[in-house]
């Protein structure tokens, strides 16, 4: 619940501002905690509208990262945990975080976790952040752990976004081209076959194929424009579902330059967790299991679960993958490298970003065939088209070409 109250300060100046509390004799005790006197104190808000409120009116991810940002500063400038949390709670931030960590701070003063508190709050948090804020719990770098783990928030939103931004315009491209070709056969082509329909003995097989299909769609324009929707409803209803949306992402993923793209970034996703968790004192079984709930890809978390069994049973990890053939040969290299050396995290780590490299060069390639192809392809039909329009006016009008 938030709460507006005007107060005088030490200076004896008249200050006012809106505060983040459970009831008002806590709303009270923090404007003391800051040498306020207060004067006026109200709800602006009660907790069923706050509810309704953050209901609709959710908080974006890129607003949670910034505080998590913050939070992350205020603990690495040697700020206490609970006071960095009040700090946050009293800030102007969305009504949502403000009121989560209000939360939070009451449920810290009453001795839970950190890491509990986080799990049981409302916000959209990944996995590996809270197996890495318990690790920090444990070892005592709980602003180093959750350091790591917005380093690789923000590194699977960069990836993420440069999938996304490298498919729009190929998408936008050949959504157009579709559309352009369905226009040509249900407007266009129609006034040329209306006007043919009484020379159809005369007209080239390629004109009449042209034509009888643009009198076809046209006729069924309502039934054409029903089973796109249907289709697409059906589509994105698929695409919904994680154990599908999976298994179309492990056929992709068997396509030769596309599928090496894909794999390359799960193998670069996988590599980067696991010298995160590494590094944060996270004991290796534990560190395997969890890094291959990342994974989306469902061939390559087969392998890896191969691979973490194999370690139990006293294996190393460079000779699990190799066994598995979890890795490129560059791959089980760096790891066995990293092992005799003791760098094990810092190797998985260069591993990711090499990885993370070539994933870049081969999404250029894919892109650079792609829109000539897509281009080709659409421009191929048009073609067709106009030639079999053409095929019949020339046919009905006796010229030879």
């Amino acid at each position: 619940m938030r709460y507006k109250y005007q107060a005088i300060d030490a200076q004896q100046q008249q200050v006012s501002g809106t505060l983040a509390a459970n009831t008002e004799r806590e709303a009270l005790r923090q404007l003391q905690r800051r040498g306020l006197t207060p004067l006026y104190l109200t709800a602006t808000d009660s907790p069923l509208q706050s509810d309704r409120t953050f209901r609709g009116n959710k908080p974006k991810q890129k607003d949670i990262l910034i505080v998590l940002h913050e939070l992350t500063t205020l603990l690495e400038s040697e700020v206490t945990l609970i006071e960095a949390v009040e700090s946050i709670a009293h800030s102007s931030h969305h009504p949502f975080i403000t009121q989560t960590f209000t939360n939070i701070a009451i449920k810290l003063r009453q001795g839970t976790a950190f890491s509990i508190t986080l799990q049981t709050s409302p916000l959209q948090l990944p996995w590996y952040l809270l197996q890495l804020v318990e690790a920090g719990e444990l070892t005592g770098k709980l602003a180093s752990a959750l350091r790591d783990a917005l380093n690789q928030m923000e590194y699977e939103i960069q990836i993420a976004n440069e999938m996304r931004n490298a498919l729009t315009y190929p998408v936008i491209l050949i959504v157009s081209g579709i559309a352009a070709i369905i226009m040509i056969f249900t407007i266009v082509v129609p006034r040329f076959a209306n006007i043919l329909k009484n020379r159809g003995d005369h007209i080239p097989l390629l004109a009449q194929w042209v034509l009888n299909t643009g009198m076809l769609l046209n006729t069924h324009v309502e039934w054409l424009v029903g089973s796109l929707v249907v289709l697409l409803v059906i589509a994105i209803y698929l695409f919904t579902q994680p154990y599908l949306r999976a298994k179309l992402k492990d056929r992709i993923a068997l396509l030769p330059l596309i599928g090496m793209w894909i794999l390359e970034a799960e193998t670069a996703r996988w590599a980067a967790m696991m010298g995160t968790l590494l590094e944060n004192r996270v004991a290796l079984l534990h560190a395997l299991e969890l890094s291959a709930q990342g994974i989306k890809l469902p061939r390559l978390n087969a392998k890896l679960i191969q691979v973490s069994k194999a370690v139990k049973t006293g294996s190393t990890l460079s000779q699990a993958l190799q066994d598995n053939d979890a890795l490129t040969p560059t791959g089980h290299n760096l790891i066995r490298a990293g092992e005799r050396a003791g760098q094990l995290p810092r190797m998985l780590r260069s591993l990711a970003k090499l990885l993370e490299e070539s994933g870049r060069l081969r999404m250029k390639r894919f892109l650079l065939l792609l829109e000539p192809i897509a281009i080709l392809v659409i421009g191929g039909i048009i073609g067709v088209i106009i030639t079999g329009v053409i095929l019949a006016i020339t046919s009905v009008n006796e010229i030879t070409l």
